[in-house]
């Protein structure tokens, strides 16, 4: 197994210790209902990811994703926080490209085998009831906007230093130097 396969393994089991809302981050007022997509707590075939619309093919599959479901049952949209581990400079460059501000508008595909099972091993509440947008059982797969993007890179502190010194974030984008693979 090589060493990025050992990263991305390392990376997904942490990040399955987050549980469904993101450590840190605090409720806002209003209704919110913040689902742990990725990664799955079993191998399954369908979670959620996003994708720019319009396109049948090309999807992102960030290592960590987290949906906050908001709106109502006319209006909803989510609201996504994505977590993307980079053991090389390269990894980096091609993950940022994914969620660059010249992407226009983004979709969240929440496959129905998803939304239909419960929110966790401990929680049997089905993920759509505990979503708060969906007025009754979905029977298929449901395409949401996104309302607003935010993406941790982690990455290899060398590639973290030489990042600070000559790259400028964008506004969505936050950074993290990993330590022997990721930081707690």
């Amino acid at each position: 197994m090589s060493a990025l396969e050992l990263l991305d393994r390392l990376v997904k089991r942490r990040l399955r210790r987050w549980g469904q809302r993101p450590p840190g981050v605090k409720p806002r007022q209003g209704r919110e209902a913040w689902l742990r997509g990725r990664p799955a707590d079993e191998p399954a075939n369908g979670n959620p990811f996003p994708k720019i619309p319009g396109s049948t093919k090309l999807r992102t599959l960030p290592d960590g994703l987290w949906l906050n479901f908001g709106g109502n049952f006319t209006e909803p949209y989510v609201d996504i926080l994505a977590i993307e581990a980079c053991g090389t400079l390269q990894n980096l460059l091609d993950k940022r490209s994914r969620f660059a501000p010249s992407t226009h508008s983004l979709l969240a595909v929440c496959p129905l085998d998803w939304l239909v099972a419960p929110v966790a091993p401990d929680d049997t509440t089905p993920r759509w009831q505990a979503a708060r947008v969906f007025s009754r059982p979905p029977t298929q797969a449901t395409c949401l906007p996104v309302r607003e993007v935010r993406v941790l890179n982690g990455m290899k502190n060398r590639h973290f230093q030489d990042f600070l010194r000559h790259n400028m974030p964008h506004a969505h984008e936050f950074f993290e130097g990993m330590v022997a693979g990721f930081s707690s």
